[in-house]
């Protein structure tokens, strides 16, 4: 068995995993954030900016779904300090180079090598959280740990509207990354993890996760009861100055404020799902309400009453609540494999979620706008529709974790 850390190791570690998770939040969501400005200041125009952006932010996620698959298996083989480590030092070089770019490819590039280091910091940061907490508290303090990490994407927003330059904002997310790897110093790694190794037991094989029928399925499950939030944000909010034109037609929309107020909706609302959790014993009926909510901040997204700039902001605040979610999905993809597969799930699940933005995009852009020629408006509704169908069915069919002892190994 894991031997107990005292209550002050504790309370470090989830403080560090919460600043940790800011960090990599400031930085995944800054390019949505500056991303026109950033495009024409490097000579995209705007008849070019829509393919240019989503070009991008499809590397970006492709970059974190490899890296999610390269972090996970090294939390598991060499330890969940180590990815916290490697995956900062990668990701802070990658936003120093961020303020270089002179051109959309090189932009791409960098925001791949960014996305493969930011992969590694939720997943590795809520697996030590988990096995370090209590298995009563631990979903209130992963909870916490995103509740907070979440505020990043505001910080970001509020930076770059301070200083006024792109650029600059990638350099502050570089120097804010290597003032993290300094306090990472003081967080003692998991004893499961200890306990793992020192039994000799075959650890972070991700093939794993595809050979056993079981397994499987509960992986796939964890990955599908994730993809709304990714839908609202990657395409709802991302895209809402041009929602916002087709819905009313004098908008002065400007996304990254959209974004600004989604994600102070999802950090609130990933704080009070953690206690709901709690309140209900269950993380299956907290997800459930959260789903409810999701799917009624969605249908007044493409209502009538999305008439002007302020129920834009207002409903992009709510639709960033109801899928405050995301503590509570990765905790789930944490318990639901034993101590030597923990952390290739918890860190390959959100980033699976994340590279299927592309996916998405590809439904509501290539096919529904391009090839069929759909509106902006249908595409839009019609891509919920069917993100929604999918995540419900995938969470009916989801084992229940809640007070799940995760003490154990996974025979591989």
């Amino acid at each position: 068995m894991a031997k107990t850390k005292n209550q002050s190791v504790l309370q470090i570690a989830v403080f560090v995993a919460a600043l940790g998770y800011f960090v990599d939040i400031y930085d995944l969501l800054l390019f949505t954030i500056v991303r026109v400005p950033s495009l024409k200041g490097i000579g995209v125009t705007d008849a070019e900016m829509l393919n240019a952006s989503t070009r991008i932010i499809n590397w970006q996620m492709f970059g974190l779904l490899i890296g999610g698959i390269i972090w996970g298996v090294m939390g598991d083989k060499k330890g969940r300090l180590s990815v916290l480590f490697g995956s900062i030092i990668l990701y802070s070089i990658a936003n120093f180079a961020n303020a270089y770019v002179q051109d959309a490819n090189q932009y791409a590039m960098a925001r791949f090598f960014a996305g493969i280091g930011l992969a590694g910091e939720l997943g590795a940061g809520i697996t030590l959280v988990s096995e370090l907490l209590h298995k009563e508290k631990r979903g209130i303090g992963t909870s916490l740990v995103a509740g907070f990490g979440l505020f990043g994407a505001v910080f970001a927003y509020f930076i770059f509207k301070t200083f006024g330059d792109w650029r600059i904002c990638y350099m502050i997310g570089g120097g804010l990354g290597i003032i993290l790897l300094i306090l990472r110093i003081t967080v003692a790694e998991s004893g499961m993890f200890h306990t793992a190794r020192e039994a000799g037991v075959e650890r972070g094989r991700f093939l794993s996760f595809f050979n056993d029928k079981h397994r499987f399925r509960k992986y796939m499950l964890a990955i599908l009861i994730g993809l709304p939030t990714w839908y609202v944000i990657g395409i709802l909010v991302n895209l809402s100055n041009r929602f916002a034109q087709s819905l009313y037609p004098d908008s002065q929309i400007d996304s990254g404020r959209s974004i600004m107020f989604a994600y102070a909706g999802i950090a609130t609302g990933d704080i009070l799902i953690g206690f709901v959790s709690q309140y209900f014993k269950s993380r299956k009926k907290a997800m459930f309400l959260f789903y409810i909510m999701t799917l009624i901040s969605g249908i007044l997204f493409f209502s009538p009453l999305n008439n002007s700039d302020e129920s834009m902001y207002l409903i992009c605040t709510v639709l960033g609540f109801s899928t405050g979610f995301w503590a509570i999905f990765v905790t789930m993809g944490a318990e639901h494999f034993g101590t030597n597969l923990r952390a290739t799930a918890a860190t390959t699940i959100p980033n699976m979620v994340r590279g299927a933005l592309p996916l998405m995009n590809l439904l509501f852009k290539d096919l529904f706008q391009d090839a069929w020629h759909w509106s902006m408006t249908q595409s839009g509704m019609v891509t919920g529709i069917i993100v929604i169908s999918i995540s419900l069915t995938a969470l009916w069919f989801t084992e229940e974790t809640f007070n799940k002892d995760l003490d154990y190994f996974e025979t591989i």
